[in-house]
């Protein structure tokens, strides 16, 4: 496996690439080729220029969930690329119309992007490949990691309070255990390992990359290290939505590595 940080918060020192508040990755994996998620602008396409990847060939575009800073790439990919081939992988509420306060925080309008690719909603557990699933709609099994709603969302034809059940992540079975890409979780890191585990039946954790939703130090915090640590999980590589805070919490008993628009992980 493969993966290289297309988009991210953060820029590493002496590596010139572009950052936002957003989130995409390109990974190889299984003889798979796929984006997941496409950022909030361009950013993630001239970080790709740059890195000399092409998008070329994609197998499979895979959602994490469908607000605007993982999703806003998308119309640009459309224009970019040849996406008939492609699939389009995410949970069924993932492509609605969303608002927090006054803003719409959706994903670009679909309507066009979806009859140029072959769309695959799932709430359900989708293998990929041998070795790649997306976990689709993610159970709660930790207490301290219940959903709440953040923003709203276009349901039946009224805006309802956002739950945000669309949130959902990729494992990647390697010789080391699972590798664990994720966007904002919003449903909970520990919520996705554990049922990336349950899916997969495995359950050491060869390392996890994404947003850990953790903005700052709290009871929540506590628990998810301590349960993280349990695991005795590879590298963790925390980004986009983990404050500095959290991140020096984790690292008291993880191993928690930098991330950074440019860089490449491989396993």
């Amino acid at each position: 496996m493969k993966l290289w940080v297309l988009s991210d918060n953060n820029t590493l020192i002496d590596r010139y690439f572009l950052g936002e508040p957003a989130v995409s990755y390109y990974i190889e994996a299984d003889g798979l080729r796929i984006l997941f998620d496409t950022g909030y602008s361009d950013v993630f396409w001239k970080n790709a220029q740059a890195l000399g990847l092409s998008l070329n060939g994609l197998s499979h575009i895979v959602l994490s969930h469908g607000h605007n800073d993982h999703t806003g790439g998308l119309a640009l990919l459309a224009q970019e690329r040849d996406l008939t081939h492609v699939q389009l992988v995410c949970h069924p509420r993932c492509l609605l119309p969303r608002w927090y306060e006054a803003d719409e925080i959706g994903p670009p309008e679909s309507g066009a992007i979806l009859s140029l690719c072959q769309y695959r909603p799932s709430a359900q557990p989708l293998f990929l490949s041998k070795n790649c699933v997306f976990l689709g709609e993610i159970p709660v099994s930790h207490s301290f990691e219940q959903r709440r709603p953040l923003g709203r969302v276009l349901l039946d034809g009224t805006q309802q309070p956002d739950l945000l059940l669309d949130d959902s992540a990729l494992a990647i079975r390697t010789g080391e255990g699972l590798f664990i890409v994720t966007g904002c979780s919003h449903s909970g890191i520990c919520n996705i390992v554990s049922y990336a585990c349950a899916v997969c039946g495995d359950s050491r954790v060869a390392g996890i990359i994404g947003g850990f939703h953790l903005p700052r130090v709290n009871s929540r915090v506590e628990k998810t290290a301590e349960f993280l640590a349990s695991l005795h999980p590879g590298p963790l590589y925390p980004c986009h939505c983990v404050s500095l805070a959290a991140k020096c919490r984790l690292m008291r008993s993880l191993d928690v590595r930098e991330v950074g628009s440019g860089m490449c992980i491989q396993l």
